[in-house]
């Protein structure tokens, strides 16, 4: 962890999970089919930005930043992104991360509510999550259009889906869209890093915790020794 933090620092009422890159590992099936969504639209590959700036906010806005193009351009390269997902893109390809499976059900068996507020369409992250061997989950939300525009949004709802406050709950996500949309809300965010660069980022971003894995996060958020002796 990046900093000496008591066990259970972080341990509230409710735990809100963002989806990419914090509960299943996304990343490759999301690159494959941006770069796929990309070339037949005609861009070339080696002239966009970062293809990482894609994982995590809504896929219009990250479109935009690594293309650099109009709102009009991203939302037709949303358009053939969401074709090919749906084509081709099976639930191997997106694999919960070790061990937040067995954290998420240690959660859930203490009595802590579990929820996922994500940029993802809702319909299409409920499919995603429902094609996953995760345990129930007391609500999900993500975006709908319209209505449902921002991470913000999606905390909001959760929330109002769980009949709690701020205070009730704690955000766990991997980029600085969760940190920022959970502290407009009120709500401390709990950064996941794999990578140096994440970890700058979520620092820079403000993130009230870091934590690298599932086993460091299971101590944040005070579940029992049984998962940390099972994923140390």
């Amino acid at each position: 962890m990046e900093a000496v933090y008591e066990r259970g620092a972080f341990e509230r009422p409710a735990v809100l999970f963002d989806f990419d890159g914090t509960i299943a590992d996304t990343g490759p099936a999301v690159l494959s089919i941006s770069r796929r969504a990309l070339a037949a639209r005609g861009y070339d590959l080696e002239a966009v930005g970062d293809l990482r700036q894609l994982i995590g906010p809504p896929l219009v806005d990250g479109f935009m930043l690594v293309t650099g193009g109009s709102r009009d351009e991203a939302l037709e390269l949303v358009d053939v992104y969401r074709e090919l997902f749906n084509e081709c893109v099976a639930p191997d390809d997106y694999p919960p991360f070790p061990g937040i499976p067995e954290l998420l059900r240690a959660l859930s068996d203490r009595g802590t509510k579990i929820a996922v507020a994500t940029s993802r369409l809702d319909e299409t992250a409920r499919q995603m999550i429902a094609a996953l061997d995760l345990p129930p989950f007391d609500i999900i939300a993500g975006r709908l259009e319209p209505g449902r525009a921002t991470k913000a949004d999606c905390i909001r709802a959760c929330l109002d889906g769980l009949g709690m406050g701020p205070s009730d709950a704690v955000m766990v996500g991997d980029r600085h869209h969760d940190v920022l949309g959970a502290h407009e809300v009120g709500l401390p965010c709990i950064g996941v890093w794999r990578d140096e660069p994440a970890r700058a980022e979520l620092a820079g971003s403000g993130a009230d915790g870091l934590c690298r894995d599932a086993t460091e996060l299971g101590w944040l958020l005070g579940v029992d020794g049984g998962f940390m002796e099972r994923f140390a």
